[in-house]
């Protein structure tokens, strides 16, 4: 059992880990490149400071091709004026001119291979840091998409439905209402006229539009209903 507890409370350390992580990804992103971006910096500055020393260590060795070049004239000097004491240190101190020009060879050409290595590798690393920037960029836009649309009320169907619903009755009403006013302005128009049109047959213009008492007494002296 206790074992069990000790593997369950590891398990949700972890998950609890992984949760804070996912929260602060974009965050943690940002540092992340800002020490990628050191590092690039670091290696761009490291083949500098190569490029440097290999650059030192030829013109070392353009320094010594000369000396070596003036010894030597100096030494067929000395021989041609019969000074075999003097060539012999001239040529002595060729030979050791020549040793170091050798050595100062060698360390060009580790130079030149390790900063092939360093050139290569910066050139993949800064390679790899665009290409993350680039999706740098990508991640935070999204983040901050996804933060504005999560300020947004969630509006659901049934609320679309809903409004939908009450707007439609809101027409209708008004439609309604409309019809109304019409009706009853064509009502009080109708009104209108007939009222005047009692009055002109009451005053005898045109035909009558009631029968009077007389017209009732001469049509029942003729013997009609």
């Amino acid at each position: 059992m206790f074992k069990q507890l000790l593997t369950l409370i590891r398990g949700t350390s972890v998950d609890a880990s992984q949760s804070f992580l996912d929260a602060n990804a974009v965050a943690l992103l940002r540092q992340q490149m800002r020490e990628a971006a050191e590092g690039v910096a670091r290696s761009r500055k490291a083949l500098a400071v190569v490029m440097a020393y290999a650059e030192r260590e030829r013109r070392g060795l353009t320094c010594i091709k000369n000396k070596i070049a003036e010894l030597e004239t100096r030494a067929l000097d000395a021989l041609t004026k019969d000074r075999e004491d003097l060539a012999h240190e001239a040529a002595q101190a060729i030979a050791d001119l020549e040793a170091e020009q050798e050595a100062t060879r060698k360390t060009i050409e580790t130079y030149d291979r390790e900063i092939a290595v360093l050139r290569r590798d910066l050139t993949k690393s800064e390679a790899q840091l665009a290409e993350l920037k680039r999706g740098q960029r990508l991640a935070e836009a999204t983040a901050k998409t996804q933060q504005v649309r999560g300020s947004f009320p969630t509006l659901s169907q049934n609320d679309l439905s809903d409004a939908a619903a009450t707007l439609k009755r809101l027409q209708e009403r008004q439609s309604h209402a409309d019809d109304t006013l019409v009706a009853m302005a064509e009502l009080s128009l109708a009104e209108s006229a007939d009222a005047v049109n009692n009055r002109l047959a009451e005053a005898g213009m045109g035909a009558a539009k009631r029968s009077t008492a007389a017209d009732v007494l001469t049509r029942l002296k003729k013997g009609k209903p």
